[in-house]
């Protein structure tokens, strides 16, 4: 399949905000399924549910103490997420937008590694005389581990649209506000919209929590709406910001998904999967907590910069 370089380009969310690994692997070929998908007039939503089944059948396929069949589950893990890949550029390509196909992507990655843990937290129960002794062990720590990686992906996501939307603007941008989604959410009724608002119900609770996370952040949000409500922020603020931001954005990525699979492959090609659990619980919330940190000092700093007036209003300065 012939690659239109341009169009491959347009399909990416920025290059401030890819990750190395998805742009030499997972973006070309989610760029062919999306081609494909366009083709045969496949829709963005149809893909991430195709994902969904490709990835719980990876999840399966660990279970096993069998490396073979744990390399099958590899391959379907990897798959599952190339088309991950190709569900958002197939929607950034047909301008397919909708909060649901933001929704279902979001849990398909939690239906992926939610039958991961399942399968490891088994396969321990039976494999390790440790864990076959004390069996609420692996599961205590598989629900900590599942509770965390939850926490990481929201927050990695949340990070990562605050700088889209400095980046490119609102239209390039998911990044949404609980006063907002309240207001939709009471204006739609539970008798003729009962699906849309119980799925918008449990997206703005996920939203407040991502803001509960990050007061700096919404501190920030709240200074420049006071000061710019039109929402035309200084370029220069948007400079600055970027410049402060974007060395923020490869922690991002390692919270996300590549690094957590390559943890996750190395712990089956060990036989001992529940390491995966201690690099989950040590290393990326360790991360976590460094890169909240810096974000959130981030925020501090700009904050006090526009009450010191120094970025003027678009066309005053």
């Amino acid at each position: 399949m012939k690659i239109d370089f341009n169009a491959y380009r347009q399909s990416l969310k920025s290059m401030d905000t890819e990750e190395h690994i998805d742009l030499a692997f997972y973006r070309p070929i989610g760029y062919c399924w999306a081609v494909l998908a366009a083709s045969l007039g496949i829709t963005p939503n149809v893909i991430t549910i195709a994902s969904i089944f490709i990835g719980v059948g990876a999840g399966i396929a660990f279970y096993f103490d069998n490396i073979w069949i744990n390399v099958v589950g590899m391959l379907l893990l990897v798959w599952a997420n190339s088309f991950d890949s190709a569900d958002g550029q197939l929607a950034r390509m047909t301008h397919q937008y909708s909060r649901i196909g933001r929704i279902l992507d979001g849990l398909s990655g939690d239906f992926w590694f939610a039958s991961i843990y399942i399968a490891i937290c088994l396969r321990e129960n039976v494999t390790s005389a440790f864990f076959s002794e004390h069996p609420w062990l692996i599961w205590s720590v598989a629900a900590v581990s599942g509770l965390c990686h939850a926490k990481q992906a929201a927050m990695a996501d949340y990070y990562r649209q605050f700088h889209l939307y400095f980046l490119k603007g609102e239209d390039g941008s998911e990044l949404d506000s609980t006063t907002q989604l309240r207001r939709k959410l009471a204006s739609l009724s539970w008798t003729r919209d009962f699906w849309k608002k119980i799925t918008l119900f449990f997206y703005t609770n996920y939203t407040a929590n991502q803001e509960v996370m990050t007061p700096a952040m919404q501190a920030l949000r709240r200074e420049l709406s006071a000061r710019f409500p039109d929402g035309r922020v200084p370029q220069a603020f948007r400079d600055d910001f970027r410049k402060l931001s974007l060395p923020l954005m490869k922690f991002t990525n390692i919270l996300s998904f590549n690094w957590r699979t390559i943890a996750l492959f190395a712990s089956l090609f060990a036989r001992m999967p529940w390491l995966y659990f201690a690099f989950e619980l040590i290393v990326l919330n360790g991360l976590l907590v460094y890169m909240t940190r810096r974000h959130e000092a981030m925020c501090r700093k700009l904050t006090n910069d526009l009450e010191n007036g120094k970025y003027s209003p678009v066309g005053l300065g």
